[in-house]
């Protein structure tokens, strides 16, 4: 392991600590985990989901790579949810369980590790590829899983009677799914992306300044809620979560993007080493928005992040071994 990825699995170890002990010593008030994770959720994500949205030149994307990433991952995603669906049956507080543990598998950790594992191991060409991934990260993944579980939640409101019937579940349900902290800011970013005008420097520096704050502010819900839960009880699930993040999703991206894309060298590297990140922070958002297994959310991200620095090497060497096939 490089000594620049050490010092950021450091960085984001005590980050997370910082929470920990705040809470443990009641610095922040009873109420400091709802208050960040939603100031999370409803401020600086939308901030950043829309300036970047916003900014990203649509028409050079390279959609092969993009397709040999997000497809796989995708997969993967849509056969934890279904699997769940067919443990959990979707009524009551189970109702976004499958959601949730979904987007918990397939959301890695692409800023916080992904930038200098790929700085450290590939250099700048590697940092473009991966910055591509990075751009549609979020808007694909949280959104996809955003308008499932608004639409699961639809469900289960009809079903206790408190939803419309007919057309008017279906306009409940889209209305839900689009005006919503994740997907609004998308679509408005996308619609200033294609509107040709120009962001003033004002509105993208306000905008820059809100985004950089998502990476402390979820780091250090995750301590917040570390404190509040602990891992006891939540470690076997948790497991469940971390193998399908550091094991199952590279193997789907390394499956596609070396079988199907016919990617070789380092656009693959780059794909399969960002697949097998850990668990991100936006997960822990996530299932704080629902109510809905933080706990095992919060204990995913941790141990995944501790067992990353097992898995990572082993990636490595195979694709760095394929390379020379």
């Amino acid at each position: 392991m490089s000594a620049a990825l050490a010092f950021k699995l450091l960085a984001i170890g005590l980050t997370v600590a910082l929470g920990y002990g705040a809470a443990r010593l009641r610095w922040l008030g009873d109420g400091a985990l709802g208050a960040f994770s939603s100031a999370a959720f409803y401020i600086f994500i939308p901030a950043l989901l829309f300036r970047t949205t916003a900014r990203i030149d649509i028409t050079s994307l390279p959609l092969g790579l993009l397709a040999a990433f997000f497809v796989p991952v995708g997969l993967v995603m849509v056969g934890v949810y279904l699997w769940q669906r067919h443990r959990h049956q979707l009524i009551g507080p189970q109702v976004a369980v499958p959601a949730v543990r979904s987007f918990a598998v397939g959301f890695g950790n692409t800023v916080q590790l992904g930038i200098p594992l790929t700085l450290a191991l590939f250099g700048e060409p590697g940092m473009g590829l991966l910055l591509t991934l990075v751009s549609l990260h979020a808007l694909v993944l949280l959104s996809l899983c955003t308008v499932r579980v608004e639409a699961d939640l639809a469900a289960e409101r009809r079903r206790v009677g408190a939803g419309g019937q007919g057309w008017d579940a279906v306009r409940q349900t889209l209305w839900n799914a689009l005006v919503h902290p994740v997907v609004t800011p998308v679509l408005l970013g996308l619609a200033f992306n294609t509107s040709g005008l120009g962001m003033p420097a004002w509105l993208d520096e306000w905008l820059a300044l809100l985004g950089q704050a998502v990476v402390p502010v979820c780091l250090l819900v995750i301590g917040l809620s570390l404190a509040q839960y602990g891992l006891r009880g939540h470690v076997r699930a948790a497991l469940w979560v971390s193998a399908g993040k550091l094991l199952a999703v590279p193997a789907a991206v390394l499956a596609v993007a070396w079988g199907v894309f016919g990617l070789r060298g380092l656009p693959l590297q780059v794909l399969v080493m960002t697949a097998s990140l850990p668990v991100g922070s936006n997960p822990l958002i996530f299932a704080q928005r629902y109510r809905t297994l933080e706990a095992e959310t919060t204990a995913a991200c941790v141990l995944s992040t501790m067992l990353f620095a097992l898995t990572a090497p082993l990636w490595l060497a195979l694709v760095q071994a394929l390379g020379r096939l």
